[in-house]
């Protein structure tokens, strides 16, 4: 038994890299446990496993007394006394176990134990040394595949880069090499699963740090990013130094820089987008690569709608609404989008209500001012020769206010102001 036990030892040690001293320590636990199966759980056994040699050592340990109450736990002062002269009342002593004594359903269930404890040591070595890396860019080979996720080996341990988590009609093979993101660390009651991730949008960010030198040094700040995996990314970037152009130095020279970070993702579209402050200013540039004409704000709804040329509505909008969709993901803002036609029809439309409604309050006016107007002054019996009869005279209709005019008066709380030149 020493000399297997010593081997697994060693094998741990040497495949999943956990300490000897761990590994002997689980190994005592469980000769311990099988020494109590095979001796009784009653008795006061102790387990030691030589650090340098291996030797395994399993001794009984029983208390000196002068009445002996229970032979599994005491021993008298003559017997203890014949092992050892020196003994004395209330001292502990003990006798060593053959290991032979165990036998081979003892040995095999000592060794399912240690083989447990060996697993449970290599887990927590596992999560204590993958852990620290989340959310940290690592490379590996893909070495099988179970279902739809992938295998891949990072090194001291099996990783899974789980459907959920690939980017869509990505296909790897065996002995592929791939980066990934290190997403999570997940322990269960099995084992302990490496979980990754070439889906999730930090992963664009690491690669970027990888490829742009002002992104790691953070000179370069990415502010926000969002990603339909496989599809199309928009990323926000920032420059800390004046001198330093953002958007220039993720795109590289002639594209180099973000060109390998497309190759990367299998000719994912990349949208880089200096970010400000200016909402109108963001919300259109995060429409990219539609041209924008016009940006309307409403802040209390935190609504935006955006005018664009009639060729340019279904660029903006995107397939299936993808472009919209992911610019409202980066801004935080609900974007609505009409073509510039339908936003000169609606112009119009309103333009016509304004004056319809002018119109119909100067006429009820007029006859409000009419009702209101004292009746002429009559005086009995005398002629005035030449009197003039009093009549109210004819309602003047004023010019009715141009639409810009009101406009520039100022709207009410909530309603959208629309930028008349380009973001």
């Amino acid at each position: 038994m020493k000399h297997e036990l010593m081997a697994v030892v060693e094998q741990v040690g040497r495949e999943k890299g956990i300490a000897k001293d761990r590994v002997l320590a689980a190994m005592e636990s469980a000769l311990l446990t099988a020494a109590k199966k095979r001796y009784g759980e009653y008795r006061n056994l102790q387990v030691r496993v030589d650090r340098e040699t291996g030797e395994i050592s399993i001794m009984s340990v029983k208390i000196i007394a002068e009445t002996i109450t229970d032979d599994k736990l005491q021993i008298s002062l003559d017997e203890a006394r014949s092992m050892d002269a020196d003994a004395e009342l209330g001292d502990e002593i003990g006798s060593l176990i053959e290991l032979e004594d165990f036998g081979r359903i003892a040995a095999q269930a000592a060794k399912q134990v240690i083989c447990q404890k060996v697993r449970e040591a290599s887990w927590e070595a596992i999560e204590r040394d993958y852990s620290k890396r989340e959310n940290e860019l690592v490379h590996g080979v893909v070495v099988g595949q179970d279902r739809r996720n992938y295998l891949v080996e990072i090194g001291k341990t099996e990783a899974v880069l789980p459907v959920h988590e690939q980017i869509p009609r990505e296909i790897h093979h065996r002995g592929d090499r791939i980066r990934a993101l290190l997403l999570e660390v997940r322990r269960t009651p099995k084992d302990v699963q490496v979980i990754l991730s070439r889906a999730h949008p930090q992963f664009v960010v690491k690669l970027f740090e990888l490829e742009v030198p002002e992104v790691m040094e953070k000179i370069v700040e990415i502010r926000g990013v969002v990603r339909e995996p496989g599809d199309r990314t928009k990323i926000t970037v920032i420059s800390r130094d004046k001198a330093v152009d953002p958007v220039g130095a993720c795109v590289g020279i002639k594209g180099s820089r973000v060109q390998a970070v497309v190759r990367e993702l299998k000719g994912e579209k990349i949208d880089i987008i200096p970010w400000t402050t200016d909402l109108r200013v963001l919300i259109g540039e995060a429409l990219n690569p539609a041209s924008i004409e016009k940006v309307g704000i409403d802040e209390d709804k935190k609504a935006a709608l955006v005018v664009v040329a009639d060729s340019q509505l279904s660029l903006a909008i995107g397939r299936n609404g993808q472009n919209v969709r992911l610019a409202a993901k980066l801004t935080g803002w609900k974007i609505d989008i009409i073509s510039a036609s339908e936003y000169e029809k609606e112009k119009l439309e309103r333009e016509q209500e304004i004056k319809a409604a002018l119109a119909e309050e100067t006429a009820a006016q007029c006859v409000q001012n009419a009702e209101v107007a004292e009746p002429p002054v009559e005086v009995k019996g005398e002629d005035v020769a030449g009197a003039e009869t009093a009549t109210p005279s004819a309602c003047e209709v004023p010019e009715p206010v141009p639409v810009d005019s009101v406009a520039s008066q100022g709207t009410s709380s909530g309603s959208q102001v629309i930028a008349d030149d380009n973001p």
